[in-house]
């Protein structure tokens, strides 16, 4: 870097640099370096400071560059008490729910107190920059802010809440209330504050209590050549298409500086998912990024278990949860064979509710069955400890000693994010009887409440990985604290009108006159020191900005008012994508041709048979390999469902009926609502994943009724229901389950198939005897040379219920049986399984993205 850098000049200047300016206050006031503290506006600008003094001063005294809360660290210490406001989420909530109960919301002291929690931590730096003996006056003072929109409910909720923030920040005591003290007094002479782009009113009032003796100098310009925002030296303007462009963009800059030789490069983390995403990209190229803004400890992987713990022991969790916390608490293999089976049976029999598995499995008696009965009894031993309502002292017990059963106890501990996660929830302290534990007894909170206060306080915690001693090559800032700072490089994306607004909106729901009654900075403020920070980043030697022309939603974004002020005062055009363009020669995926002779299959079903005659390499991936999709738990109820919960219904129905035969209408109706019963009771699904069912059930159950009249009416009976058939045919055995068979006035069985499609589906199906593989492969499961198979489809609307017959269905058997022994005689003797890649097959193939499909068709 050249010595013409201007935040090197600003720090170094003989004659307005701030070494200089401090140099000079410290020799008017004839005070010693030692005796004085220089206040800056953030922490990491101690360090710098310290160096930049070295640098011009040279050997000998220094003063004490400090923040004011570590200068109130060094000068003594402090513990929060009682009611003090700690600054500590979990502590604060607790003591917010106190003030909210005995300001007479007992009611509502749950829900309320992280609202009163804000609206404190906006107070806080006010009252903490009163005297403590004044506070109780300043809270008189600007107590006015609680009336305002008294005319609506809402208002005076808000009012009160306000009410209560107000008197909690005023009767607390803070920790920078040391530097009001004598002693702190006796040990410092002279105050010098370097103002960032706001004044902290701490640090006005100190300015105040030191009189002469002190002095503020404006870090933002401390040059008079620095007053006003100079053109840009080596600004870049990039536009990326969508977010993983800018991404990319991004990471292509930061990695071109430091190949350039200009490092530490900048940073600057205007959009948190985008920084994210741009430092996983930096890593994957060698660079570790140092974050100093750290992110939310509630994305670390710690508090994803742990929070996947709590949601696992509700009362209503689904079994994907319980699945979820088991993962990543199992490390035993043999408990992790237990639960790869506990998954495939629940994937299995679509279990999405964990309490109806457990009541599911517990009516078993099955030998199979009691493994993994032992197995969920011994996952619901751990759940059980935490269903009742408790105080959080217990909670917080009760979770360790959940952690520790788990066996992930340790991993948290001497894991980085998860030892802040055990602090920040103050797990550490959940098991002892000390005073600390003590601080969360109280009000008693159900798992539901606890859960809410545990997320809470995970949002608020931030995380930061150590930089292992090092100096960063890349650091990750805020726009601000590049004040003062000195960086080979500025890059900065996400330069939109959403994430860089000329002025950000005020936190808090504050009011314009409700802000300048406490003195919380205005609008104009923050605009002021917006452009203040956007103007000192231009004036880096080299700086990159990039944002994107759309959004991942592909809603068009524009570039912030402050990109577009510089296009319009500078001209700036958008430079050269530091990308390098790479040309990739074509290199099409031909179409797959594997051989199955290998993989033999003995047992073959309709389905597998279906399969083969759709696609050979569909039949190849998911049959003779194997290959499965995991079915989701938590899928919707669809028309599937309905067919199978449907299926279950009539053979139970037809069950019943067989045993007490009836021509009752009334007497069916009720058998069919019976069977209805134990078909829902079976299939798991609670009252609101059957109303779907429960709308259509009423046409579908008058209509197939109807039909079933008629349908016995010249003398056909029913004989089973869903019955197991299974067929040699040479060294293949058709096996497969029949929806129903029948017995016809003639003696021919009468195989029946089930359908909930629509009418003109099914009729379709049977157009082409030798293209519908179902009915004849039934068909040929049956010892039966003269049966009669068709469909039965089971509607809602007014057509209701009607048989589509497949008249040709021996003559379809026949040929089915010829096609079936000759395809497998050919794949035992080395025929290819091709992919066809024709028609609807692929939509909705699991094995498309084995086959390639996608690339080889683009190449054809």
């Amino acid at each position: 870097m050249n010595d013409g850098h201007p935040i090197r000049a600003l720090w170094r200047d003989a004659g307005d640099g701030v070494i200089a300016r401090i140099s000079q206050h410290l020799a008017s006031w004839q005070v010693h370096a030692a005796r004085t503290v220089v206040l800056v506006p953030y922490a990491q600008l101690m360090s710098v400071a310290r160096d930049m003094w070295a640098q011009v001063a040279g050997a000998g005294f220094a003063p004490r560059f400090e923040t004011t809360r570590n200068w109130a660290s060094s000068t003594g210490g402090f513990l929060p008490t009682g009611y003090d406001i700690a600054f500590d989420m979990a502590r604060d909530l607790v003591t917010a729910q106190s003030l909210l109960m005995q300001a007479g919301f007992g009611n509502e002291h749950l829900v309320l107190s992280g609202r009163v929690v804000d609206i404190a931590m906006q107070l806080a730096p006010l009252a903490a920059a009163e005297l403590p003996q004044d506070r109780a006056t300043w809270s008189q003072r600007v107590e006015g802010v609680a009336d305002a929109g008294n005319e609506s409910e809402w208002f005076k909720i808000e009012g009160a809440l306000i009410r209560i923030a107000l008197a909690w920040a005023a009767t607390s005591a803070y920790s920078t209330d040391v530097l009001f003290s004598d002693a702190a007094r006796q040990q410092v002479d002279a105050l010098i504050v370097l103002d960032g782009y706001q004044t902290d009113p701490l640090n006005r009032k100190l300015v105040m209590l030191w009189g002469e003796c002190a002095v503020h100098i404006p870090l933002t310009h401390a040059r008079a050549s620095d007053a006003d925002p100079a053109k840009p030296t080596e600004a870049a303007l990039h536009v990326a298409l969508d977010p993983e462009d800018e991404a990319a963009l991004a990471t292509a800059c930061v990695l071109r500086h430091l190949m350039e030789g200009r490092a530490p490069v900048a940073l600057i983390a205007t959009d948190r998912a985008l920084t994210r995403r741009i430092g996983a990209q930096l890593a994957a190229q060698g660079v570790t990024p140092h974050d100093e803004t750290g992110w939310k400890l509630s994305t670390t992987r710690a508090a994803a278990t742990l929070m996947s713990a709590l949601r696992a022991c509700a009362h209503d969790a689904t079994s994907d949860q319980v699945l979820d916390w088991l993962k990543s608490a199992v490390d035993a293999s043999a408990e992790s064979s237990m639960l790869q089976l506990l998954e495939a049976r629940l994937r299995r029999e679509g279990q999405r509710d964990w309490a109806v598995w457990c009541a599911h499995l517990a009516r078993r008696e099955r030998d199979q069955d009691l493994a993994l009965l032992s197995f969920t009894e011994a996952i619901e031993a751990r759940r059980r400890p935490m269903a009742r309502a408790r105080p959080l002292g217990e909670w917080l017990r009760t979770l360790r000693e959940l952690l520790e059963a788990s066996g992930q106890w340790d991993a948290f501990s001497t894991d980085m994010a998860g030892a802040k996660v055990i602090t920040a929830l103050w797990l550490d302290h959940g098991s002892s009887d000390g005073d600390e534990a003590g601080r969360f007894d109280g009000a008693r909170h159900t798992l539901a409440e606890f859960t809410a206060w545990v997320r809470d306080v995970l949002e608020d915690g931030s995380f930061r990985p150590p930089t292992g001693g090092q100096s960063p090559k890349v650091v990750v800032l805020p726009l601000h604290q590049l004040l003062g700072r000195e960086f080979g490089a500025v890059v900065m994306p996400a330069c939109d009108d959403l994430r860089l607004p000329a002025a950000p909106e005020p936190p808090g729901n504050w009011s314009k006159a409700q802000r300048a009654e406490l003195g919380l900075p205005s609008r104009e403020a923050l605009e002021a020191a917006q452009r203040a920070a956007w103007a000192a980043a231009l004036r880096n030697p080299s700086c990159e900005l990039s944002w994107r022309r759309s959004d991942a939603s592909g809603e068009p974004v524009r570039p912030s008012p402050l990109v577009q002020a510089l296009q319009l005062d500078y001209a700036v055009s958008v430079a050269t994508d530091p990308r390098t363009v790479r040309e990739i020669p074509l290199n099409p995926t031909p179409r797959p041709m594997p051989v199955g002779a290998m993989l033999p299959i003995e047992n073959i079903s309709t389905s597998v048979y279906e399969d083969l005659r759709r696609c050979p390499y569909r039949f190849f991936a998911m049959r003779q390999l194997g290959l499965r999709s995991a079915d989701e738990l938590d899928a919707e109820v669809d028309k599937r469902d309905f067919g199978n919960w449907l299926h279950a219904v009539l053979g139970y129905f037809h069950e019943a009926l067989r045993e007490s035969p009836t021509d009752d209408p009334g007497l069916r109706r009720s058998m069919l609502a019976s069977a209805q019963q134990i078909a829902t009771r079976e299939s798991g699904l609670s009252q609101a994943e059957f109303l779907p069912f429960a709308a259509a059930w009423p046409a579908v159950r008058d209509g197939y009724l109807s039909w079933l009249a008629k349908h016995e009416a010249d003398g056909t009976v029913f004989v089973e229901a869903e019955p197991w058939k299974q067929q040699s045919l040479g060294n293949l055995k058709l096996v497969g389950r029949l929806d129903r068979i029948d017995r016809s006035p003639d003696g021919r069985a009468f195989v029946i198939d089930y359908k909930t499609e629509s009418a003109a589906k099914t009729k379709d199906r049977v157009k082409e005897p030798t293209e519908d593989t179902q009915l004849a492969f039934y068909a040929a499961l049956v010892a039966d040379d003269t049966l009669r198979a068709a469909y039965v489809n089971v509607g809602e609307k007014s057509s209701g219920t009607q048989t589509v017959e497949q008249d040709e269905v021996v003559h379809a058997r026949d040929a089915l049986v010829a096609g079936l022994i000759d395809d497998f005689a050919r794949i035992a003797e080395g025929a290819a399984l091709p992919a066809l890649g024709e028609g609807a097959v692929c939509e909705h193939c699991a094995a498309r993205g084995l086959c390639r499909k996608d690339f080889w068709e683009l190449a054809a």
